[in-house]
């Protein structure tokens, strides 16, 4: 572990992902496919309207990537698909305010975000990094709303977080993988690819998880696995 500890103080970069990281997110998702199914139960099941729903969204991913926008595509292809010349613009409306109410996301931080990002902030050891993907003009008003931007020394947006993606970070910061320390909820998009190019994160997982972001978890010698965030004061002293 003491080895561990100090490989990430070595880090020049700490970088962090943002929804369900630093705020709330993915509840706000789960609320609004629940008052769409609630919408749409003249049509099926719960159980038949996510089913539908999550191969829409899977088929939609490459070419819409992520974020509310793509989701609002989501829902009302999949409205479509279900309700057929049975929806109506009473329907669609009522999916329209929906999509809107998520917008809306007021991100507000989680407990222990923001005392421990400002304590990390100040120490000169690291360069910070809000890392977050998805609709850039979204991701930006929640940024804003959260207050907490005045924490990152760069804020990066990308559209996916693969090898590609950080290859790309590393080559912008002119760092080295062995430089470079991810803290994510997420073990598909802000732990694995990491670990794969030989980086360092820090897992926090969150109580709810989206089903696009599920894969099998391990474990990894650069990796450490905490419960809350507020734990990251002692790692990164």
């Amino acid at each position: 572990m003491q080895a561990l500890l100090s490989s990430f103080r070595a880090c020049r970069v700490v970088a962090f992902d943002a929804d369900d990281t630093l705020w709330d997110n993915q509840m706000h998702y789960r609320k609004a496919e629940s008052d769409w199914a609630s919408v749409l139960a003249p049509f099926g099941s719960r159980e038949e309207l996510s089913a539908a729903l999550y191969e829409i969204e899977t088929a939609n991913m490459a070419e819409l990537g992520y974020g509310t926008k793509a989701f609002f595509m989501s829902l009302i292809q999949t409205a479509l698909k279900v309700g057929g010349d049975r929806l109506t613009a009473a329907h669609t409306g009522r999916i329209l305010d929906i999509a809107r109410e998520l917008l809306r996301n007021p991100a507000t931080p989680l407990p222990g975000v923001e005392e421990t990002l400002s304590k990390i902030s100040r120490s000169a050891r690291y360069k910070t990094v809000l890392l977050t993907k998805g609709d850039p003009l979204e991701q930006e008003l929640k940024i804003e709303r959260s207050g907490l931007g005045k924490y990152f020394d760069f804020i990066d947006i990308v559209s996916a977080k693969t090898v590609r993606e950080y290859n790309a970070i590393f080559s912008k910061y002119g760092i080295s993988p062995s430089e470079f320390l991810m803290v994510g909820n997420s073990f598909k998009s802000d732990i694995a690819p990491v670990l794969e190019l030989g980086g360092y994160a820090v897992h926090i997982p969150y109580h709810l998880l989206w089903e696009h972001e599920v894969m099998e978890e391990y474990e990894h010698p650069n990796l450490l696995k905490i419960t809350t965030f507020s734990l990251l004061q002692d790692i990164l002293p």
